[in-house]
């Protein structure tokens, strides 16, 4: 069997850099894994509750820097101003950070700032692709379909190539066996470390069981 490995990790030091920056000691390092998962969890399920669209309203990153008084976290979205669009400004920027607080505690007292960012090409961004795909598939939309549009949209965001995996029961019955359906265009070298990939999954959960679906862009 071939031997898989993320394609971030893979990177990490040359095209890729750490969503998590800071620095702990042996014994307090399992502590500020676990703090970075829960405010990651914490704020993705806070942006869950609050969506309008399961497509614009999509957290690509979030990334987390802590110093010795304050954990700053950047969110980075694609298209909505679900955290920012609000008469008096920045309201639910407060709201989220309140939450977030009482949810986890800050070790030292330390201050917790909150920004959001927008990105420029969100269609080039292969978490915001992959959903924009499972939502063409919770709508019934063909799966080749929806392949094929994501790939148009990845040549509007001026990359060079993009493969889109889809694995599961993905010909719409339930009786037929699992199966793996990828659909490249341009260039994806993925055993190419210093190649700039970017790479995201998610799951949708169809009438017929469960789908996996992965996207790479270079």
């Amino acid at each position: 069997m071939g031997q898989k490995i993320n394609p971030l990790g893979f990177r990490l030091g040359t095209t890729q850099t750490h969503h998590s920056i800071w620095f702990e000691e042996r014994k307090d390092y399992s502590e500020g894994l676990q703090e970075d998962h829960k405010i990651r969890e914490h704020i993705k399920n806070y942006i869950e509750k609050k969506r309008i669209s399961s497509v614009t309203d999509v957290i690509s990153r979030i990334q987390i820097d802590k110093r010795i008084d304050v954990v700053k976290v950047i969110i980075y979205m694609g298209f909505s101003n679900l955290l920012t669009e609000d008469e008096p400004p920045k309201t639910k920027i407060k709201e989220l950070q309140v939450s977030l607080k009482k949810a986890i505690h800050f070790i030292h007292n330390r201050k917790l700032n909150i920004a959001v960012r927008k990105m420029k090409n969100p269609y080039g961004d292969p978490t915001i692709l992959g959903e924009f795909i499972a939502d063409q598939l919770k709508k019934r939309v063909s799966f080749r379909k929806a392949m094929k549009k994501a790939v148009q949209l990845v040549e509007k965001a001026y990359k060079k190539g993009i493969q889109v995996q889809i694995s599961g029961c993905i010909g719409g019955k339930a009786q037929e066996m699992a199966r793996v359906e990828w659909l490249r265009k341009g260039r994806v070298p993925l055993q190419t470390v210093t190649a700039k990939i970017d790479f995201g999954s998610t799951q949708v959960l169809t009438i017929h069981g469960v789908l996996g679906i992965k996207v790479w862009i270079f």
